[in-house]
């Protein structure tokens, strides 16, 4: 049996507007707790913590060295991915899912051809603050936000307020349809299951490289934190889905069920040793973005620590303005049966 010992970081639930957590990130490593014990001992031999913590090893000048090669000698030699994205544009895209596409899926247009919904979004992060009116595209943002978790007629109410009080006019592509109230659009926001927890994407992005880089049969092993407890449910729920079903997410990424993941194990971080290796992974990762973005001054190179990765072993979702990479990725995807598809089975309350 085959184990992915997977960590987080900068989860904020249904919330991703926070600003001092801009960025989410999750890692998964294959790699055996005998394996990582000597790898930690051999990189920190006078660690002297419990267990081995991104954040607390950063801040000393003298592991800055030891935390860079041993990502090197774990991406190098074992399987891993990491995913990383702007919580602010997974809102955006969130937006467009469900207070945008059916209004186009009801009158026979495909959204998602050749991901135009991801050049939306991106278009949306660059100018939404300023080509709506001062802080408008926000406001609108946070209300819904609140009515994809309240899912009440006030909430609602609030959403198509802050549309109309937006220069909507601007972009009605994006904006028209919450601005008619179009209640199939309502009708989507307030659906059982629809949540804008950015677990569910962050998963789904790890599960697509753990399919492909496992040979056969595994199981996931995750701390045992509050944090992680989402993931968990998620996870558990993959497990149990046996219906077959495939889909096509871009040109490098699809998802099949049921899955080989066959179990998923909470264990303490302070006795996993490849579960702290994960940690190193993510929090670098994280703290490199956030470097590159301005966020925050991180302490290791952030183009040091991605240039560690191979292609296939970093996801992200940031926005991009290379629209004609984007629409050459995720060419073919069949975003829009998946989308309902998960939301269908995995999302809260599904059963």
């Amino acid at each position: 049996m085959e184990y992915f010992h997977i960590d987080e970081s900068g989860f904020t639930g249904y919330d991703l507007l926070n600003p001092e957590q801009r960025f989410q990130g999750t890692s998964a490593v294959s790699i055996s707790d005998d394996e990582a014990a000597r790898l930690i001992k051999e990189f920190f031999p006078r660690l002297q913590a419990p267990e081995l913590k991104y954040q607390s090893l950063a801040r000393r000048q003298s592991y800055r060295k030891p935390l860079i090669e041993l990502q090197c000698i774990v991406l190098s030699q074992f399987k891993c991915t990491t995913c990383v994205a702007d919580k602010r544009f997974l809102l955006i895209l969130m937006f467009l899912d469900y207070a945008v596409e059916p209004f186009y899926f009801k009158r026979q247009m495909d959204f998602y051809e050749d991901g135009q919904n991801f050049s939306l979004a991106s278009l949306l992060w660059r100018v939404g603050t300023t080509l709506f009116g001062p802080g408008a595209f926000d406001q609108i943002l946070a209300a819904f936000q609140r009515a994809t978790k309240e899912k009440s007629p006030p909430a609602l109410r609030t959403l198509v307020e802050a549309v109309r009080a937006a220069d909507w006019n601007q972009l009605r592509e994006a904006l028209g349809p919450l601005a008619l109230a179009a209640p199939e659009c309502l009708g989507a926001i307030a659906t059982p299951g629809v949540s804008t927890d950015a677990a569910l994407v962050l998963l789904q992005a790890l599960i697509t490289r753990m399919e492909v880089q496992s040979g056969g049969p595994y199981e996931a092993r995750h701390d045992q934190s509050e944090n992680l407890r989402r993931y968990h449910e998620l996870l558990r729920r993959y497990i149990d889905h046996k219906e077959n079903a495939e889909f096509i997410h871009s040109k490098i990424a699809r998802l099949r069920f049921p899955l080989k993941l066959t179990s998923v194990v909470q264990v303490d971080s302070k006795t996993s040793p490849a579960v702290q290796i994960a940690d190193v992974l993510v929090g670098a990762a994280v703290e490199a973005v956030n470097t590159l973005t301005g966020q925050r001054q991180g302490v290791l190179d952030p183009g040091e620590v991605l240039s560690l990765y191979a292609a296939d072993q970093l996801i992200h979702y940031l926005p991009s303005s290379d629209f004609a990479e984007q629409k050459c990725l995720r060419s073919g995807s069949q975003a829009s049966e998946m989308i309902d598809y998960f939301t269908r089975h995995f999302g809260d309350g599904a059963t």
